[in-house]
């Protein structure tokens, strides 16, 4: 097998919680009342008074505004963003504490911003304040939702993990700055299809079994209710509006991917049993909340040492649809065409966009009622 290997996004969840740091720069502004009346987001948030609070990798927000200039508010020295304007790339914020970014200089006239988490730091609460005008501007009403909605569940290949790196091996912080969520096949393959998202993902975590065993106290199961991943018992409130005509559901690669070791508590048949219990079980929570007309797919994808993922993988979607249940569909993936230059043999921003190609193709051949 590839040797993919865990990281410190694990072992900081049983550390303590980051302390805040020193304020930046700049002094923060105070947005409009109601962070979210002025500011469309897609992703699981929760309100904290005059901010929104989330976790989860790629979330986003999106606003409009008239002048020449427009702040970003925000909270959060652990974490990694995009900033655009009119669908342009126009700054990378890099761990960007208390301040609020200007972008200034702009033509006057009616903009679009869009700012989005690339990193991944389930270790952290990150705060979103609002958007500011610059003087002589005004925010406007936020963009219309759109109507496609897509949810993606899933690991560190969901999240994008190390995918801009220029090499295989990494440290903690080169794989933390190369992790790029908005570059992620999710991203990639909403945006085509003018799509709202949400990246339900988590590196190094399973549907039963996390990498190498690690941390058995915990799998993907025990995160995926959440909107503030750190905070245990925490339930994300759906507030209405987030209901996805497609979910895609990647997980079994750290269940599979490494050697049973000495002391854990399963077989080779025992693990892909439990595995398949807990799968079935997990598609028909998604069910139960989302509605019959929701497409699950359940995804799989290439592995050098076993073919169990994949074999177990399409069981389950064909036990499904025995039982009735035909929006439940399978999707392989090979790995034709791919490089693995991410960091620790992950797909690199190279493979995301072939991965992303053969999804939006896969999609097209599903009965979705968008």
């Amino acid at each position: 097998m590839r040797p993919l290997r865990l990281t410190a996004v694990l072992a900081a969840l049983v550390a303590a919680m980051a302390l805040p740091g020193t304020a930046g720069a700049a002094v923060p502004q105070a947005p409009a009342s109601g962070v979210l009346v002025k500011a469309h987001t897609a992703g699981r948030v929760k309100v904290a008074g005059d901010s929104v609070q989330y976790s989860w990798p790629g979330v986003s927000f999106e606003g409009r505004f008239r002048g020449t200039g427009v702040g970003i508010t925000l909270n959060d020295y652990d974490n990694d963003y995009d900033v655009e304007v009119d669908g342009a790339t126009v700054a990378t914020l890099v761990t960007p504490g208390r301040t609020t970014y200007w972008v200034n200089g702009l033509t006057r006239g009616v903009h679009r911003v869009r700012l989005v988490k690339r990193t991944e730091s389930p270790w952290a609460t990150s705060a979103f304040g609002g958007f500011v005008a610059a003087p002589g501007g005004v925010i406007l009403g936020k963009p219309a939702a759109r109507h496609r909605q897509i949810e993606f569940i899933g690991d560190s290949y969901t999240v994008g993990y190390g995918n801009r790196s220029d090499s295989r091996d990494c440290t903690n912080d080169k794989l933390h700055r190369t992790t790029d969520a908005n570059l992620s096949f999710g991203a990639l393959t909403a945006r085509r299809l003018n799509a709202d998202y949400q990246i339900n993902a988590f590196s190094g975590l399973g549907m039963v079994r996390n990498y190498n065993g690690s941390n058995p106290q915990v799998t993907y199961r025990t995160y995926y209710d959440r909107a503030l991943l750190n905070v245990d018992g925490d339930v994300w409130q759906n507030p209405g509006t987030w209901r996805p005509q497609l979910v895609v559901v990647g997980l079994g690669i750290n269940d599979f991917s490494t050697a049973i070791n000495p002391g854990e508590q399963w077989t080779p048949e025992t693990l892909a049993a439990a595995y398949r219990t807990a799968y079935h079980a997990f598609l028909d929570k998604l069910r139960a909340q989302y509605g019959p007309g929701t497409m699950i797919v359940v995804s799989a994808t290439y592995m050098s040492n076993t073919t169990v993922f994949a074999e177990t993988a399409q069981r389950i979607v064909q036990e499904r649809n025995s039982s009735g249940d035909d929006r439940v569909r399978y999707w392989y993936y090979s790995e034709s065409g791919l490089d693995y230059m991410g960091c620790h043999w992950h797909p690199s921003v190279h493979d995301h966009q072939i991965i992303a190609e053969r999804l939006d193709a896969f999609i097209a051949t599903l009965p979705l009622r968008w």
